[in-house]
């Protein structure tokens, strides 16, 4: 399944205007962690459907640049989760893994 592609000009719609919560997937096509993960987040997609909406957004793309700096994206990968609106939960880096994508959204949901 592939993730649809969020960019600066859609982001406010897609992602702080959703109706549900939000996973952010800011990736780069030359990060090798991002696109080790790619079908991980593409599965977590596609079991929380539901409940979850999740979105990519290429940042070395030069038009979400600014996105990445208004998000305080610093390095790839990245893992923001928003819900109305608001951002409630950031991963990023090397660290982030399966376990912790899965903890992540569990988490969310756990009320």
């Amino acid at each position: 399944m592939a993730l649809p592609e969020v960019n600066t000009a859609t982001f406010a719609e897609q992602v702080l205007g959703a109706d549900k919560p939000v996973l952010v997937d800011f990736w780069g096509p030359r990060c090798q962690p991002c696109i080790a993960l790619m079908p991980t987040v593409e599965q977590l997609a596609q079991q929380n459907a539901e409940r979850l909406k999740v979105v990519k957004v290429n940042a070395n793309a030069r038009e979400n640049w600014e996105l990445c700096r208004t998000q305080s994206v610093m390095g790839l990968p990245a893992y923001l989760i928003f819900s109305e609106g608001k951002e409630v939960k950031r991963m990023a880096g090397k660290d982030v893994t399966r376990e912790t994508l899965v903890d992540a959204i569990q988490e969310l949901f756990a009320d």
